[in-house]
């Protein structure tokens, strides 16, 4: 490696979708890349076969896209360093096991699965801890020979040395020494012909000029046998840092789905924000001060210090990223840029239509009109479609007891919904004062209460006894959709009125 330009890389194996641990990951490589003005890698490790999962390298991309984390190379842009899908390097990396095993780095291994595992078997009987026994490190090389040429299928493993000690140094914990007497020979090469994470990471980075190495805390074990790896090249190991683990909320065991949501695209889905998802995985880990919390990106770019990562685990709090979710949809989106993020949800509710995309469009502004009464209640988009949905749909049907008020007679809620209709008729709907007064006067008249007059005006044009400000309701509503829905409720409460002196009488 020869570069002294930083360039680090998010290598994600296509699994499943993006977990919120491996975004956490992406983010910091990302944030240290930008700060130094270097380059980020998107690359894909794709050489464990067993495990693919049909769709997910579009998953990934997607959930590093709505995050905001743009690469500078990657599978879907190229870069000079490509390709960048581990299962299209496959020469390499086979070239690089052989040349291991020609200078005496590696050899090859014919144990069966079967013998493997009656060797750990017997290895845990005895108390020790199983692993590898070399059976096949010391092979006479005539006999490795021979047995190749008859096509026994066989891997390649490195030879670790037996005695002595290897040392790795990590950005945040400093230096951290194994003795290599317990340390295995393991599989680089396997008997398909795909190498294993060990070596392909190591090739990779070579060849990409990775400067460092960001990665989750639990690849910690490896980074031996990846140092004598490089030693055996000849090639200088990039930066290691090893990232503090995600753990769940009670802080008993990592973050899993049984906590609740882990994947990048579950939390877009229920409506979180792109912003505070990146604000709090940034303080997963590091915090700038002890009070400070909220980040724009630019910021984040800007204050940022990989050296500062805590590397102890770091709690994921479900409570703490539905707070900082609703402070951005409070406090940091226009009630522009609020609509425009509601309309996929208002959408696949079946609440409005195509041309709501369009800003320019009366769809949009009323979209617009309707989620600026309810942008300082919702804490996810997900949340508008049911807390908006009488602005764009008929009301539901509600109990008509809703509209009886306690202290007053059910025959003069039926008065006062006829006075009401009768005087907002005169209003204006589009001057909120000149409703507000003639209500408030209206209630003065009538000798109730104002919540005893609003509260089945409310249920009335609503269907429900919690909703935006009533004022502001009837506003966007119009003159014809709250007149309507008055009448409506007068007529409902007529009925159930008649219905139940009947069944009293009866």
């Amino acid at each position: 490696m020869t570069t002294a330009r930083v360039r680090v890389r998010f290598a994600p194996s296509p699994t499943g979708d993006l977990h919120v641990g491996g975004a956490r990951t992406a983010l910091f490589n990302w944030l240290f890349a930008r700060q130094h003005g270097g380059a980020f890698i998107l690359r894909i490790e794709d050489t464990d076969q067993a495990r693919l999962v049909g769709q997910s390298i579009a998953g990934i991309i997607e959930g590093l896209k709505w995050l905001g984390l743009e690469w500078d190379e990657g599978p879907d842009i190229g870069g000079p360093y490509g390709p960048y899908i581990q299962s299209q390097r496959l020469p390499l990396y086979r070239e690089h096991a052989r040349w291991l095993v020609e200078h005496g780095h590696a050899y090859y291994c014919f144990c069966t699965p079967e013998r493997l595992e009656r060797v750990r078997q017997e290895q845990r009987a005895r108390g020790e801890p199983p692993g590898y026994d070399r059976h096949c490190r010391f092979l006479p090389p005539e006999e490795v020979e021979a047995r190749l040429a008859r096509g026994e299928p066989a891997v390649i493993r490195f030879k670790m040395p037996l005695e002595g000690v290897t040392t790795i140094v990590d950005l945040l914990r400093g230096e951290i020494t194994y003795e290599n007497r317990l340390l295995q020979d393991l599989v680089l090469l396997k008997s398909d012909g795909f190498p294993t994470y060990h070596l392909a990471n190591v090739v990779d980075d070579h060849f990409m000029e990775i400067s460092h190495i960001l990665r989750a805390e639990e690849w910690i074990p490896s980074a031996p046998l990846h140092a004598q790896l490089y030693r055996a090249f000849g090639w200088e190991m990039p930066v290691l840092c090893h990232l503090p683990l995600i753990l769940s909320p009670d802080g008993k065991g990592k973050l899993s789905k049984r906590h609740g949501a882990t994947g990048v695209l579950e939390f877009k889905r229920l409506g979180y924000l792109p912003e505070a998802m990146i604000n709090y995985l940034a303080l997963l880990g590091w915090a700038y001060d002890a009070e400070r919390e909220i980040f724009s990106r630019e910021e984040l770019i800007q204050l940022f210090r990989l050296e500062e990562v805590n590397p102890h685990p770091a709690r994921f709090n479900f409570e703490k990223l539905l707070w900082m979710n609703q402070y951005y949809i409070n406090h940091v989106l226009s009630v522009d840029e609020f609509a425009r993020r509601c309309v996929p949800f208002l959408r696949d509710a079946g609440l409005v239509g195509p041309e709501a995309d369009d800003p320019a469009s009366p769809a949009f502004a009323y979209v617009r009109e309707v989620v600026a009464l309810v942008k300082d209640r919702a804490k996810l988009l997900s949340e508008v479609p049911d807390l908006t949905r009488f602005f764009f749909a008929d009301v539901e049907d509600y109990d008509p007891e809703l509209l009886l008020q306690r202290k007053v007679e059910p025959e003069r809620v039926l008065q006062a919904l006829d006075r009401v209709i009768a005087t907002l008729r005169q209003a204006n709907f589009a001057d909120e004062t000149d409703l507000e007064q003639r209500l408030r006067g209206l209630a003065e008249e009538l000798g109730l209460k104002t919540g005893q007059l609003f509260m089945p005006i409310r249920v009335a044009v609503t269907g429900r006894t919690v909703s935006p400000g009533l004022f502001e309701t009837l506003r966007v509503l119009g003159a014809e959709r709250s007149l309507e829905r008055l009448a409506r409720a007068r007529e409902k409460l007529a009925a159930y009125l008649a219905a139940r002196a009947s069944s009293a009488t009866a």
